[in-house]
């Protein structure tokens, strides 16, 4: 029996690896949900960017900071979002041998930050509590029943998090027994350093939106060494739990200053700057992308109807019918 689980450690390893003996990096999109359906005509275009895994994302929704309520796979959410349209997603995706990380989110009402979320009675801790573990579980048993390579058990809840500790240490064991594959929580750059459970999970996951420059056209230069600033510490962690770093997101948006607040998602920044977002975005991957220390990340964030999509007046996150597009497929070397 030992040598039997040694041999399929050993050819699941192979698995993973290049032909140059390095472990195969994660070249992720963050695949975004939508009103309909997919079909392979909507996965090409990740194909063509040497994207070798994508991220799928339902989604609950909560009222406000303080409603300990998710409302999640209802007939009132876009099918993308729902456990029907992850699977239907993951199906297509999966035909150009696509691997997949199932990360289910929360929307809050007027798009305030999640890591907020702070209930104001014992008993609304317990709903809270309660309701989150309906929606994490679901989404576990899917990535459970469809082999998912990797679940995310949470996307910036720092606040939630930090006040109920017990909680989550009892939710990971309860998504262990449903899924048995790797896990990974999506800290936000600045939470990172203070998530509690990375010793519990495979990946040490990170939303990337570190600030690199504050210069209007940020140059690669300088956002290389902007990155110096956060490296060590990242790195570090790494090491301290003996677990990869996984950039769960990263991206920036191509805008001035995109390098100054990258976590910025509201539409105040209107002016393009493409090149801006190709500068920030070749420093990142220079500074960690042959790190063996770093497994890779998925880029914020990818439109299933590519030809409507992006392009140079766009000032959003999403890389397409971009300049930057280029840099990524540069980096996204093709492994299969």
């Amino acid at each position: 029996m030992k040598y039997i689980k040694c041999l399929f450690v050993v050819a699941l390893f192979s698995a993973l690896c290049s032909c140059n003996g390095q472990v195969e990096k994660i070249n992720g999109v963050s695949f975004v949900a939508a009103r309909d359906s997919i079909n392979q005509s909507h996965v090409l275009p990740v194909i063509k960017v040497n994207a070798n895994y994508a991220t799928v994302m339902p989604f609950g929704f909560i009222k406000n900071l303080e409603h300990p309520q998710i409302i999640h796979n209802t007939d009132r959410q876009w099918f993308g979002e729902t456990r029907p349209g992850t699977k239907q997603y993951i199906g297509e995706l999966r035909k150009e041998n696509l691997r997949i990380m199932i990360k289910p989110q929360i929307w809050v009402w007027k798009g305030e930050f999640t890591g907020y979320i702070k209930m104001q009675t014992e008993e609304n801790w317990k709903a809270l509590e309660k309701s989150y573990s309906s929606f994490i579980l679901e989404y576990a048993e899917l990535a459970e029943e469809v082999n998912a390579s990797m679940f995310c058990i949470g996307t910036e809840l720092e606040t939630f998090i930090k006040n109920r500790p017990d909680y989550w240490n009892s939710l990971i064991k309860e998504i262990k027994k449903v899924y048995k594959g790797q896990l990974t929580y999506a800290a936000n750059w600045d939470e990172y350093k203070r998530t509690p459970f990375w010793d519990q999970l495979d990946y040490i996951g990170i939303d990337a939106y570190f600030p690199v420059s504050d210069e209007k056209t940020p140059i690669f230069e300088t956002c290389m060494k902007g990155w110096q600033k956060h490296k060590p510490q990242i790195k570090a962690l790494s090491k301290t739990y003996d677990k990869p770093i996984l950039f769960t997101e990263y991206g920036y948006r191509s805008v001035d200053y995109a390098g100054k607040r990258p976590w910025v998602s509201d539409h105040t920044m209107r002016d393009v700057n493409l090149e801006a977002q190709v500068n920030t975005t070749r420093a990142l991957f220079e500074t960690f992308w042959e790190e063996d220390w770093f497994a890779g990340g998925f880029v914020w964030k990818w439109f299933h109807n590519y030809d409507k999509v992006g392009g140079k007046d766009n000032p959003m996150f999403t890389p397409q019918n971009k300049p930057v597009e280029a840099v990524i497929k540069l980096y996204y070397k093709s492994e299969k």
